[in-house]
Parts: C-alpha cells; sequence; structure tokens
C-alpha cells in the first residue's frame, strides 16, 4: 500500500509545489537547505545518540546488539488551535481511564450497567484480582499514560490506542528536541515552538503530589529491572534529570509495611515509586513468585497506604484492546460527555457478527492481538501474503477472542529524508499526559513515529520505524522554546 492519497501535513493533498499555507516557512526552509546538508545533521544528531547512549535492544533476535532508533530531521508542526482541541480530548480521555481504572478495581458500577461484559475484565490476564479493593494514594491509578494518534485529514485524528502501564519514548521527545535546537535553531527563530524542556520537573512534580500522608518532602525513586532492559536509558535519563536515585529491586527492602532505600547517607524511607517493571514481575510473594526484579512486600507496602507506585498495578486492563473498542461507552459513562477524540472503527472478533464480517475481508483489514504491542501479533491485510493472511485466518478461527481488526487507514504522511531526497511517509503520534492531585496536564509535544519504509504503515522502533521531533506551535503570548531556556523556564 503506497502514500499516494494520503494527507501530508505540511503539503496537504497538492504535493511540495502547493503547501498548506501555514506551513509554507517549512515548506521553504526544505526547499532552501541541500539534501547534502540535511543528510549531514541528520547524522551529526545520531551521532550524538549514540555517544549519549540512546539505544534499544529487539528482544528475541539473536543479533541483539543495541541501536539507535532513526532519527528524521523534518519536524513535524501542531498548529496551537489543533493542540487546543486535541488536549482537550487527551484530558477527557485520561480522566475517563482513570475513573475506569477506580472503578473496576472498586465498587464496579460499570459492570453493574451491562456497558462491559464482566468475561471481558475477569477473564483478562492484565486484570490483577491482587490489587482489588486497593485505592492508590489520591485515588489516580494512570498517572503517566501515553495516548497513540493517527491523523487522516486536516481535522480529523482518531485514538489508536491507550498506554496507562509504562509508555515509554518520553527520553526520545526531550532528545529529539535538543538536537533540533543545535542543529537546525533557524527554525525555532521561524516559528513559535512550545517548550519540551520542562517534562522531568512537571513528572517530579507529579509524583511528588501523590506521595502519602503529607510529607512535605518525599522521597522519590525510579525503579528500573537493570541495564538489559531496552529502554534501561531512558529509566537513567529520566531519574538523572529528574535529580532523583535510579534503583534496582535489590537496593529496596520492605520492613512492616515499609518501603526502604540504602544510601549512602543510610537508610531513608521511600514514598513514591515510578516503576519500569511489569506486574507480572514487581512483587514476588503476590505475582510471579521467580521474579528477580521485584521487591518483596511492596504489594503489602502499597496496600497498607505507605507508598505510591507509578503506574498503578491493574492499569494494563485499561491498555487491552477489546477494552479499547469500549473506551466511547467508558468516557460517556464516567464523563457525561461524549468523546471528544474518536476511536478508529474496531471490530470485536469475540462476536460472531463482527468475527464473520472480519474473516471475509481479511485483506482489506487490520488485526490485532488484543494484548500485542511493539507491532508484534499484527496483520496489515493489504500488505500481507497469501500465507501469512492464511496463518491469521486460521488463528482467528481458534481464538477469535483475542483478536480485534480495524479498517487499514490512509495514516497522514510527514515529508521524511530518506536516501534519495525527501518523500512522504506514514506517522502516528504518542503524546504525553501527566495526572497528580494538582489535575491532568499535556506536555506540549510528543512522540512521533514515523515508517521509514515506503508505504509502511508500521512506525515501531522494532519494526524499523524512526522519530521526529513533534512542535507544538504557540500563540503569540507564550514564551517559545528559546526563549524558556534564556530565561530559566
Amino acid at each position: 500500500m503506497g502514500t499516494s492519497g494520503a494527507f501530508d501535513e505540511i503539503w496537504g493533498f497538492g504535493g511540495p509545489d502547493s503547501p498548506r499555507p501555514e506551513f509554507q516557512a517549512l515548506s521553504r526552509w526544505v526547499a532552501n537547505t541541500s539534501t547534502e546538508e540535511l543528510h549531514q545533521r541528520q547524522q551529526s544528531a545520531e551521532a550524538a545518540f549514540r555517544q549519549l547512549g540512546i539505544t534499544f535492544a529487539v528482544y528475541g533476535e539473536n543479533d541483539a546488539a543495541e541501536r539507535i532508533i532513526p532519527f528524521d530531521i523534518v519536524p513535524r508542526l501542531f498548529l496551537h488551535q489543533e493542540w487546543t482541541s486535541l488536549s482537550e480530548g487527551l484530558v477527557q480521555r485520561v480522566q475517563a481511564i482513570n475513573a475506569f481504572l477506580e472503578d473496576i478495581y472498586g465498587e464496579r458500577r460499570i459492570l453493574a450497567e451491562g456497558l462491559i461484559p464482566p468475561e471481558l475484565i475477569f477473564r483478562n490476564d492484565q486484570f490483577r484480582p491482587e490489587v482489588a479493593g486497593i485505592r492508590p494514594p489520591h485515588g489516580i491509578w494512570a498517572h503517566i499514560c501515553g495516548i497513540d494518534l493517527v491523523r487522516t485529514g486536516p481535522d480529523q485524528f482518531f485514538v489508536l490506542e491507550d498506554n496507562a502501564r509504562t509508555p515509554s519514548g518520553v527520553s526520545y521527545m526531550l532528545e529529539n528536541r535538543e538536537a533540533m535546537l543545535r542543529l537546525c535553531p533557524e527554525l525555532f527563530r521561524e516559528f513559535r515552538v512550545a517548550p519540551v524542556d520542562s517534562y522531568p520537573d512537571r513528572l517530579l512534580e507529579t509524583m511528588r503530589s501523590v506521595a502519602p500522608g503529607n510529607n512535605p518532602d518525599p522521597m522519590c525513586v525510579v525503579l528500573t529491572p537493570g541495564h538489559f532492559n531496552s529502554a534501561y536509558y531512558e529509566h537513567s535519563f529520566l531519574a538523572d534529570s529528574m535529580g532523583i536515585e535510579l534503583v534496582e529491586a535489590a537496593d529496596l527492602v520492605v520492613d512492616d509495611d515499609i518501603v526502604w532505600v540504602q544510601t549512602v547517607g543510610g537508610r531513608v524511607r521511600v514514598d513514591v515509586i515510578y516503576r519500569r517493571i511489569d506486574d507480572d514481575f514487581l512483587d514476588p510473594l503476590i505475582f510471579r513468585p521467580d521474579s528477580m526484579l521485584g521487591v518483596p512486600g511492596l504489594i503489602a507496602a502499597y496496600r497498607a497506604g505507605n507508598v505510591a507506585l507509578i503506574n498503578a498495578p491493574g492499569n494494563g486492563i485499561a491498555d487491552d484492546k477489546a477494552i479499547y473498542s469500549y473506551m466511547p461507552e467508558i468516557v460517556r459513562f464516567y464523563t457525561g460527555q461524549d468523546a471528544k477524540l474518536p476511536n478508529v472503527e474496531t471490530w470485536r472478533c469475540r462476536e460472531p457478527q463482527p468475527l464473520k464480517y472480519v474473516l471475509d475481508h481479511l485483506p482489506e483489514l487490520v488485526v490485532k492481538l488484543v494484548d500485542g504491542s511493539g507491532g508484534y501479533g499484527m496483520l496489515v491485510g493489504p500488505t500481507a501474503s497469501k500465507q501469512e493472511i492464511a496463518d491469521f485466518r486460521a488463528a482467528l478461527i481458534a481464538e477469535p477472542h483475542r483478536y480485534i481488526a480495524q479498517p487499514t487507514l490512509a495514516l497522514s504522511t510527514v515529508p521524511t529524508l530518506v536516501e534519495q531526497g525527501l518523500a512522504p511517509r506514514h506517522v502516528d503520534f504518542r503524546p504525553f499526559v501527566l495526572t497528580g492531585s494538582d489535575g491532568v496536564r499535556v506536555v506540549p509535544g510528543g512522540l512521533t513515529r514515523v515508517a521509514l519504509r515506503e508505504g509502511s504503515l508500521v512506525v515501531n522502533s522494532s519494526q524499523g520505524g524512526g522519530t521526529k521531533d513533534s512542535f507544538v506551535l504557540l500563540d503569540d503570548r507564550a514564551p517559545t522554546q528559546s526563549q524558556s531556556q534564556r530565561q530559566g523556564l
């Protein structure tokens, strides 16, 4: 499937010779900068990423060498009004996700009302009965959300999936911006770009705001599974940026339902843990007993209300793609409003009629595992081989409850630097939303992922995708990225 007919966010539907009026300045910059110069700048950015160690590993590959995610020098731009509208939808959705998690692990009103089949919750591997009845500090479950969006036209945005467990990628958002400021400063003089460099401060404020009790100076840490994890750079980067301890399970101990960390100054009580460890491995006394990555007794301390865990255990149920298909109803149930950001049309293969439709139209659809991630376990019908389609048909017939299907959208494109020069490539977008006791905040930027292979709709880094900086354009009253740096904001 090619990119022809897709909406290009800079060039619109008319191509390079007729850019959208708001982006003529960017189009001129691209036209006036030689391809050789663009390649040199891009290579400089990637060399810096290697030097900093911004790498990831692809699990299951024989060649498990660390690699960088390719970076593209041409930024993606969001107009101020576009961003205002998106932010309103993101805040609404994250508020609904938090209310849903609070309800599912508490009163379960939405099940009593019959809006979601109970078996979709209770037979779901991501539902954690071990934390049912626990109310996290300040009643917040999803402190950090990454809501993946796609675009199909000038004003057409859709939520592709929700990430409420341990959404990654924010370090790329920050490092991409650093690279652009250094390599393309002229763009920040041409455009009024919202700063993103305050994210670590906002994250720390969020963590501190949900600390149990009234401690005015809570101890916050980042819990990592260790340097073999594919996102270890991000764990260490965020801990360093926030000025807090990066710890592993061996650094923590639970004594009388209180979590302690050993520091050079002695044992210190821990109030808030930003954990980057999956639920299964978090506490061997509650989840997997063979886990060497978790902290024995951590859930007991959490249940006692003595520590906040970011994000809360059990959040994976909100990431499930079958639950995603009910998000319009979930938003309406908890907010009393229609969803401001629509879902992509979704067929639940666990239901007989949708399954029949999907089986009849497999070559046209995208089929996903309900608990899949990273671009794995997915069929893109228009680009799949006959054998791949046959294999998925057999899998759907055998276990239909494990899959959902969606139409193959004409994802928007953004001009991208490839070997031959500039060409449109499909993109998606992951903005980051922080929720603390002081409210919900949307970071004015995010992670744009780009499918570098021509015609590909799969943007995941594990599948060969890259990243771009995402410029959110300000109105005339707000400080720009360069101004905020000069003012020390």
